[in-house]
């Protein structure tokens, strides 16, 4: 009887043929909410549904996850790590996506652009209200020198602004001018113009950016978050921005998705709010399948996978 492959989201024949075509001893199911299946065959998931918990966790074959995302902080990890079931994420497929996504944002800011959508609403002509400044010139502090870190310092390298970077130890990354571990994240971000966050979601980043943060910013400088909306205190930051502790937030993330039609971010001025769309990518399915096929090959070979496997202790 054939091991199956139970995955959250359809995919393109094309896809599922390269998966035959390596063996034929695993069977790909999509779970559409109508299909039967038989959980005491399923070796291996494409993405994760909460309901699959209880079939797959307690008396079940599963051996691997191969995660849709690149975060991992809504999956049941112990459970994952207590049954020795492997975890891969999808890790650098939106890297270029939330660089591009972030440079546009970055140089509407410098260049005053956001005043300049406001006052063409308005129908006034005041060129001296509008700010500008070189990006070149901004000290930028990004958060997470990850896969998504790094595609974004090789862009800001390009344009001439050299960041600075936040990671777990403080190790040292190609294309940050210095790095910094975690704790320093407060005292470094009291310098910088501008702080983005792409830390993924764990205990020690969850509410990372909370009062005391954002109290030591500069008051001019600006927030940006395409992390996890959790790791941002929503009150906190909401009552810095109607302050003028900080000068702008842009946000993709939040606590709560949808943002409720009545949370105060929605009026604030200083604020852009985009749903959760940086991370959008052409050709999604091609990237994913490059990093899911490389690691199906060698788990039937060698019970192993060989691009972006998870600490699971770690959560990333």
């Amino acid at each position: 009887m054939s091991k199956y492959i139970l995955s959250s989201r359809e995919f393109r024949d094309e896809f599922i043929e390269q998966m035959q075509e390596t063996t034929d001893d695993y069977q790909f199911i999509h779970d559409d909410g109508t299909t039967t299946i038989d959980w005491q065959n399923v070796a291996i998931t494409i993405g994760w549904k909460k309901e699959w918990a209880e079939h797959l966790l307690d008396d079940s074959s599963l051996e691997w996850v191969q995660a849709i995302s690149a975060g991992v902080d809504t999956l049941p990890l112990k459970q994952f790590a207590k049954k020795n079931i492997l975890l891969s994420n999808g890790s650098g497929i939106h890297a270029q996506s939330i660089t591009d996504h972030l440079i546009a944002l970055l140089f509407m800011e410098s260049r005053g652009i956001f005043t300049a959508i406001k006052k063409q609403a308005e129908k006034q002509w005041q060129p001296n209200v509008i700010p500008y400044s070189l990006l070149a010139d901004k000290e930028i502090l990004i958060a997470g020198t990850g896969k998504i870190g790094q595609s974004l310092a090789k862009a800001l390298n390009f344009f001439g602004s050299q960041p600075i970077g936040i990671n777990t130890t403080g190790h040292a990354v190609e294309g940050f001018k210095e790095t910094y571990p975690l704790k320093e994240l407060v005292e470094q971000s009291q310098k910088a113009d501008c702080v983005i966050n792409i830390l993924p979601l764990t205990p020690e980043t969850k509410m990372l950016y909370n009062n005391n943060f954002f109290k030591n910013m500069k008051s001019s400088a600006s927030f940006y978050n395409v992390g996890r909306g959790p790791s941002v205190d929503t009150a906190a930051l909401t009552e810095a921005l109607r302050q003028q502790e900080i000068a702008f937030a842009a946000l993709d993330v939040f606590e709560e998705e949808p943002l409720p039609a009545n949370d105060p971010l929605w009026t604030l001025e200083n604020v852009l709010i985009t749903p959760h769309i940086s991370g959008l990518t052409p050709h999604f399915q091609k990237a994913f399948m490059a990093i899911f096929l490389d690691n199906f090959r060698n788990f039937i070979t060698e019970k192993d996978l060989v691009r972006n496997q998870v600490d699971l202790t770690k959560g990333y």
